[in-house]
């Protein structure tokens, strides 16, 4: 069913098309698979074992398995197929969002939205072009406990925050990770757009973030989502320019830092300044990220589960304090939610295009400063960096 029709006469039961079903394809197929009114009708992986386990997983949910492509236009082509879902590597993602969108589709894109400046703006207009829905999988958007912090910023609470700090850390450096595959890999359709190598690489295969032919590093990975939850509760638009510093790859092979600052300056007037470092311990997941928004009346800590609002003088003992009921992964839940709602009514969602790009935006700009060693300039009019 096209974009139009949807339009013109919207219906409960959704069709979804997974492209890409590694770890977290697989995993939002099931949270869609909560829906009783959706089926999945079609897994595409390039990467056998990937494709039986989600073709099996959603069997054992719907009752049948649906059909299996080894090619994603394949399953663009499936008309009955209403909305895809794309889970791919991230230097995919672009080409792969145009094509659903050329075909009709609704899409459910995981982030980084894209690889270059360049991408998001051509992603932009084709999303304006069309009439389908696009969700970008940054799924702070869609969470109960940002909106209510968000709610929280914008009653003036916290006076005027001219600083958001907020760091990731995590630890990847230790240990053997294993590289090797488990069955046939299609390693020319997987590199697409990307430039060639041969041969097939596995260690490549399996640790694609960390090398900058195929995504941003672990900076941009995960500074998408802290990007986009700064913009969330502080109401900010594009940056007006990044600066970056970073140390030097020690993971084993990868070409990308996993230890980096980002200052990223908004024409609201505040800094945004994001550390990760991915060479640091290991915490539990609940606890390895935090914002704080320092305001001149107080300042709000948010991290994945609870937010604290602390007053000026009174540092020691949170004036409010609230925590998720359902945790951190209920996010994704509500953010999926969304998504297939808006595909019924035919609504924006809570993040579309635009916002994915401007999350995805502040990380490239970051990536161009460690490279050109300088301070980057976006120009929000003419929608490109400054030279």
């Amino acid at each position: 069913m096209s974009g139009a029709a949807w339009a013109q006469a919207p219906s409960k039961r959704v069709q979804i098309g997974v492209i890409g079903s590694g770890g977290r394809g697989t995993y939002v197929m099931t949270v869609m698979q909560k829906d009783p009114d959706v089926r999945i009708g079609g897994v595409c992986d390039v990467y056998e074992p990937n494709l039986e386990r989600a073709l099996g997983e959603a069997a054992r949910v719907q009752g049948s398995a649906p059909r299996a492509y080894r090619n994603y236009r394949a399953l663009l082509d499936d008309r009955e197929i209403d909305a895809v879902l794309i889970a791919t590597p991230e230097h995919w993602h672009h080409r792969q969002v145009l094509d659903a969108l050329a075909a009709g589709k609704d899409v459910y894109v995981e982030k980084p939205l894209c690889q270059t400046p360049e991408q998001g703006v051509d992603l932009i207009d084709a999303e304006a072009r069309s009439k389908n829905i696009v969700q970008v999988g940054m799924q702070r958007r869609s969470y109960d406990l940002y909106l209510e912090a968000r709610k929280v910023v914008a009653a003036g609470t916290l006076g005027n925050v001219r600083m958001v700090r907020s760091w990731w850390l995590n630890n990847h450096l230790g240990g053997a990770a294993d590289v090797k595959l488990t069955g046939p890999l299609d390693w020319e359709q997987w590199q697409g757009p990307a430039p060639r190598r041969v041969p097939l690489n596995p260690h490549l295969f399996r640790n694609w973030r960390h090398y900058r032919d195929y995504a941003g590093g672990i900076m941009a990975d995960q500074g998408a989502h802290v990007f986009d939850g700064i913009h969330l509760l502080m109401g900010a638009g594009y940056p007006a320019a990044v600066t970056a510093a970073a140390g030097r790859p020690h993971k084993p092979l990868v070409d990308t830092p996993e230890s980096v600052v980002v200052n990223a300056e908004y024409p609201e007037d505040f800094l945004g300044v994001f550390s990760i470092n991915y060479a640091a311990m290991r915490y539990q997941s609940r606890n390895d990220q935090l914002n704080q928004l320092d305001g001149d009346e107080a300042r709000m800590d948010i991290g994945r589960e609870e937010f604290r609002v602390y007053a000026a003088g009174a540092e020691e003992t949170p004036a409010i304090e609230r925590r998720s009921e359902r945790g951190f992964g209920y996010a994704t839940t509500l953010h999926v939610a969304n998504f297939l709602e808006c595909v019924r009514t035919r609504r924006t969602p809570t993040a579309p295009m635009a916002l994915g790009f401007q999350a995805a935006l502040v990380t490239q700009l970051a990536n161009l400063s460690l490279r050109h060693g300088r301070r980057m300039r976006w120009n929000a009019q003419a929608r490109r960096v400054e030279t």
